[in-house]
């Protein structure tokens, strides 16, 4: 199974956790030292190699709409961003998840199939996390907790606030790899 634009592993982990032969796929190189992972375009990876399973992260930056305030001056990377969502979403692949925050993807391309919140799976944080999903079933939550809050949301400035905001949770790629996996 292939892991689309994730550098952090955490999906990727989890799935091969439960003993899946699974691969994660980025242009920047992993975190962890792993073997695993292809330094290359997602849609390369996607298209190339023949997969059954691929969850995609495609990044949010020109997506997102908690940055609706730019994108009158973003059009172009807007367009190529939406192009390349609809590549991944469009790959050969039987089943595929592919996940982004509230997003114009929900009105450019099609509503999601599902909305989750890290707090259903074990995260005491807030952040929708909508999934378009083929030939996979919605997501269940696995561990509903109290004490909910805006952290990731209300992260400072910084150089690498996009990457800590990226990450999926843990409680999250457990649950795809226990409920996905075996799909």
């Amino acid at each position: 199974m292939l892991v689309a634009c994730e550098f952090s592993g955490v999906v990727r982990r989890a799935f091969r956790d439960k003993g899946h032969d699974a691969w994660s796929c980025d242009l920047l190189p992993p975190e962890d030292t792993t073997d695993n992972h292809i330094l290359d375009d997602a849609i390369k990876a996607a298209y190339q190699i023949e997969w059954d399973l691929m969850i995609c992260h495609p990044p949010c930056t020109h997506l997102a709409v908690s940055g609706a305030r730019h994108f009158k001056n973003k059009r172009a990377e807007q367009a190529e961003a939406l192009d390349f969502v609809r590549r991944l979403l469009d790959a050969p692949i039987p089943r595929i998840a592919l996940e982004n925050p509230i997003s114009i993807i929900s009105s450019r391309i099609r509503k999601p199939d599902q909305i989750i919140q890290p707090w259903q799976f074990g995260h005491g944080e807030t952040k929708a996390t909508c999934l378009w999903l083929k030939n996979l079933p919605k997501l269940k939550p696995t561990n509903i907790v109290e004490g909910r809050e805006a952290r990731v949301h209300r992260m400072p400035p910084g150089p690498n606030r996009w990457k800590e905001r990226s990450r999926t949770f843990a409680g999250i790629a457990e649950a795809m790899a226990d409920q996905w996996g075996s799909a």
